[in-house]
């Protein structure tokens, strides 16, 4: 079903400038566009240097808002390729006065186009689409094709912390991430049962909770 447009979507975008990077699509070819380096001023966008954490695929922001305003020593790259689902988060993270967030519209093959090389310290992909028919394995977020691509940008030492509830997307990813040298440094089969009071539950994780999903995470680590 296609999602309705919101009402004055391209004004609320507009309003949301100084938290807010459009991506550049006059080049159509997403890997081609990635080439030509507009890296994103950490320092002038957030006006101080702390380590920088990147979402990518934040929806509404629940995540990212309640992380962000939690960790205040840490600045916070949110990504959303869907204008019509990211104003909200944008909202949201003004609405609450967050100085440590900035949000890209922008798919995840172009990232590298904004952020500059060794600059993230953690990536958290939270419930990304697990596109289950095998000839869509390659626009997965944790395919080999994306965990090259992060390395451009997650430093080493950093990590991929990734939830899903989909138990061969978890699998998926758990060989995805040994096969590009990644090292697995944690795996939790039912995060509900660990009572973390650590742990953001997203909407996603909230609904798929309910009808009695389990949740996996992984922590894998680049070297």
């Amino acid at each position: 079903m296609r999602m309705h447009r919101k009402s004055r979507l391209d004004e609320r975008l507009a309003a949301c400038a100084d938290i807010l990077t459009v991506a550049d699509l006059s080049e159509k070819n997403m890997q081609k566009a990635a080439l030509v380096k507009q890296n994103l001023d950490f320092s002038a966008l957030f006006e101080r240097v702390n380590p920088v954490r990147l979402e990518i695929g934040c929806g509404k922001g629940k995540f990212i808002c309640e992380l962000a305003q939690r960790e205040r020593d840490f600045n916070f790259i949110a990504v959303e390729k869907i204008g019509n689902v990211l104003i909200e988060a944008c909202e949201a993270a003004k609405q609450l006065g967050l100085k440590n967030v900035h949000f890209i519209n922008c798919a995840a093959e172009v990232l590298p186009k904004y952020l500059p090389d060794d600059s993230v310290e953690v990536i958290y992909l939270n419930f990304s689409n697990p596109l289950p028919k095998l000839g869509y394995a390659k626009q997965r977020l944790t395919h080999p094709k994306f965990l090259e691509e992060y390395k451009q940008f997650l430093k080493r030492g950093g990590k991929i912390i990734q939830k899903t509830d989909d138990k061969d997307f978890y699998l998926f990813s758990l060989q995805s991430y040994r096969e590009c040298g990644y090292a697995v440094k944690e795996v939790c089969e039912d995060v509900s049962a660990l009572n973390d009071p650590e742990n953001i539950v997203t909407e996603h994780e909230k609904r798929f909770s309910d009808m009695g999903k389990k949740i996996y995470r992984v922590v894998a680590e680049r070297l």
